[in-house]
C-alpha cells in the first residue's frame, strides 16, 4: 500500500514539475535582432543629415528648405533610435513573478483537490481483489444467481459438450423466468447426459410453463419418458394426470389423482393440491377462496406460486387480446379456481360467456368446468 502511494506522488510530482519548468522560466528578449535594425535605420538618417548639409553648401538647397529637412530627419533618427528593452516583447520582473506563483498555485492545487475528494469518497484502505475475490463478494452481497449464470454461460460458450453444465443452468434459467432458455438447456443436458427421470420431468415442467400451464403432446411424452425411467415419480403423475383432465378425460384424470394420493406419505407437500384436484373432479364444492389458498399453500413455495400465477395471468392477456377457444377459457376458469381466486373465476366466467356467444357447443367446456367448481349458474 505505501509503495502504491509513493509512486502515486512520485507521478504527479513528476507531472507538475513539467508543467512548471517552462512557465518558470525568463522568456528571451529579441534584442539583438532589434539592435541590428535600429543601427541600420540610425546610420541610414545620419547619411541622410550630411547629404543635407552637404546640398545646403553647394547651394542646391536655400537655407529654409535645408532646416526643414534636417528637421524631419533628425525626429525619424529619434524615433528610431529609441531603447529596444521597451518594446512589446519585454516582460517586467513584477508581472513575471506573479505569474510564476499563479501557475505554481493552480498546478500545486489540483492534484491536493483531487487526493482530499479521493480521500472522503474513495475507499484507499480496499484491498486490492482478484476476480474469484470480486465474485465472491457480488456473491455476499446478493448477486450469487447473477455471477453464477455468468460463469457457467461462460464456461458453456467454450465447452458446449458439458452436459452436467447445461443441467446446472437449466433450472437457474427457469426460476429466472427465462423459460425459452431453460428448455433449451433441457434439451441440451437430455442430449449429452440421456435420459433421467427428474430432468425429464422438469424438462416437461419448463414445456408447460411455456404454454401457459398447457400441457402439450411434447410434455406428455417428457413425463411419460420420465415414468419410464422411474415409476414412481410424483411430478410427471401429477401433469399426466393434469393432461388428462385437460382433456376432458375425467376417470383418467380422477385414477391417477388416486393413486397419486395413495402412493404419498401423510406428510408429502403435493397432497393438498392433488386432493383439490379430486374434489374439482368429483363434482364436489371447493373451499372458499382463503381455505383453498391455505390448503394449497404447502404443496407450493412463493416463488413457485408466483410462477403459476404469471402463466395464468399470461393465458388471460392473451385472451383478452386475440381470443381464444372454448378450452382455453374453461382452462382459465379453472386456473383461477386452482389459485383460490374465486372472484377472477366468476369474472373470467362471465367474459367467457360474452366472447364464446350463445352457442352451446362452444359453451359446454365453459359450463362444465362452472359446474364443477359451483361457479354461478348463467343468467336466463
Amino acid at each position: 500500500m505505501t509503495a502504491i502511494w509513493f509512486i502515486f506522488a512520485l507521478m504527479t510530482g513528476l507531472a507538475v514539475l513539467a508543467l512548471l519548468w517552462p512557465m518558470s522560466r525568463r522568456p528571451a528578449l529579441v534584442v539583438p535582432e532589434g539592435e541590428a535594425r535600429i543601427a541600420t535605420e540610425t546610420g541610414f538618417y545620419r547619411d541622410q543629415l550630411r547629404e543635407i548639409d552637404r546640398d545646403a553648401a553647394r547651394g542646391l538647397l536655400a537655407a529654409p528648405e535645408a532646416e526643414a529637412a534636417k528637421a524631419e530627419a533628425a525626429r525619424r533618427l529619434l524615433r528610431a533610435s529609441r531603447d529596444p528593452g521597451q518594446g512589446t516583447g519585454a516582460v517586467g520582473e513584477p508581472a513575471l513573478r506573479r505569474r510564476r506563483a499563479a501557475s505554481a498555485f493552480a498546478l500545486s492545487t489540483v492534484p491536493l483537490v483531487a487526493l482530499l475528494i479521493y480521500g472522503i469518497y474513495g475507499s484507499p484502505d480496499l484491498p486490492a481483489q482478484p476476480q474469484a475475490e470480486r465474485l465472491a463478494h457480488a456473491k455476499s452481497a446478493g448477486n450469487d444467481l447473477a455471477a453464477a449464470v455468468a460463469q457457467i454461460e461462460a464456461h458453456l460458450a467454450k465447452a458446449p459438450e458439458d452436459g452436467r453444465g447445461w443441467a446446472v443452468l437449466a433450472p437457474v434459467y427457469l426460476r429466472v423466468g427465462r423459460v425459452e432458455d431453460a428448455i433449451k438447456a433441457y434439451e441440451n443436458a437430455l442430449r449429452l447426459l440421456g435420459d433421467d427421470a427428474g430432468r425429464l420431468a422438469d424438462y416437461g415442467e419448463a414445456l408447460v410453463a411455456a404454454e401457459d400451464g398447457v400441457v402439450s403432446s411434447k410434455a406428455r411424452d417428457a413425463f411419460e419418458r420420465a415414468l419410464r425411467q422411474d415409476p414412481k415419480a410424483v411430478k410427471p403423475q401429477f401433469y399426466l394426470a393434469r393432461a388428462a383432465e385437460q382433456d376432458g378425460d375425467r376417470d383418467k384424470a380422477r385414477a391417477r389423482y388416486a393413486a397419486l394420493v395413495a402412493a404419498s406419505p401423510a406428510e408429502a407437500p403435493w397432497l393438498p393440491m392433488v386432493r383439490e384436484s379430486l374434489a374439482r373432479l368429483d363434482g364436489t364444492a371447493p373451499p372458499p377462496a382463503a381455505q383453498s389458498a391455505a390448503r394449497s399453500a404447502p404443496a407450493m413455495t412463493e416463488e413457485q406460486r408466483g410462477m403459476v400465477r404469471g402463466m395464468v395471468e399470461g393465458l388471460a392477456q392473451r385472451l383478452a387480446e386475440k381470443g381464444g377457444s372454448p378450452e382455453e377459457w374453461a382452462r382459465l376458469v379453472r386456473s383461477y379456481g386452482v389459485l383460490g381466486d374465486r372472484a377472477k373465476a366468476d369474472e373470467t366466467l362471465e367474459k367467457a360467456r360474452g366472447a364464446l356467444g350463445s352457442d352451446p357447443g362452444k359453451l359446454a367446456p365453459v359450463e362444465e368446468v362452472a359446474r364443477e367448481m359451483g361457479l354461478g349458474a348463467r343468467a336466463p
